[in-house]
């Protein structure tokens, strides 16, 4: 049986949680009367920032707490165990790091640039198509590469969705459209879908990191 003081602990960290998430709508008031945060080296700091709308900002630190304990996973790695494969049907870490990058790319073009999945030119695919689909081909391109080079590419792609999120207003995270199993799929979820991917990949890298040779 549970306890009063157990339902109680688990429902506040349930919704603290779904909180964070943005899965409980917090009236946008609310929020407009927190003074956003300047831009910090801390990646605990959860909240509205500087610059950004506020329900955007706080997405953004979000991501940007997601992507601080991937880097700190990853960024001692050598070449060699960056390429290392379980077995002949895994993804290296360095595959899972670009394909974290790819993944972004291919939602600032939907999102920001209004276009249908997929529908971007060949230019972008030649780029980004292989880390984004990973699988044979991304076991055979993705390789050869120190920890820098896959720094960079996150560090550029992110250096975009900051500047996209700068230009919009909190209202931009509910425009919807279908997506998700062709239901209506708001910027939000999206853009929480982008987080929580990487969420699911870095627990994937520690895997394999923690089975390294």
């Amino acid at each position: 049986m549970k306890t009063t003081f157990q339902s109680g602990r688990r429902g506040f960290l349930k919704r603290s949680a779904l909180t964070t998430a943005g899965l409980i709508t917090i009236p946008m008031a609310n929020l407009a009367h927190i003074k956003p945060m300047k831009a910090s080296d801390n990646p605990y700091l959860i909240g509205p920032i500087e610059g950004y709308a506020p329900r955007i900002g706080t997405l953004l630190s979000t991501m940007n707490m997601m992507r601080n304990w991937v880097i700190s996973t990853v960024k001692d790695l050598t070449t060699e165990e960056l390429d290392f494969q379980i077995d002949d049907k895994s993804n290296s870490i360095g595959a899972m790091l670009l394909h974290l990058a790819a993944c972004e790319r291919y939602y600032q073009l939907n999102t920001f640039d209004e276009m249908e999945w997929g529908s971007w030119d060949d230019a972008i695919k030649k780029e980004w198509d292989v880390p984004m689909k990973l699988g044979e081909e991304g076991r055979r391109q993705i390789k050869g590469h120190a920890i820098d080079y896959y720094l960079e590419k996150l560090e550029e792609v992110r250096n975009i969705t900051k500047e996209e999120f700068a230009k919009r207003e909190d209202s931009w995270l509910m425009i919807s459209k279908p997506f998700f199993e062709g239901k209506l799929t708001n910027n939000h979820c999206k853009w929480f879908h982008v987080c929580e991917h990487e969420s699911n990949h870095n627990g994937q890298i520690k895997f394999i990191k923690g089975r390294l040779p």
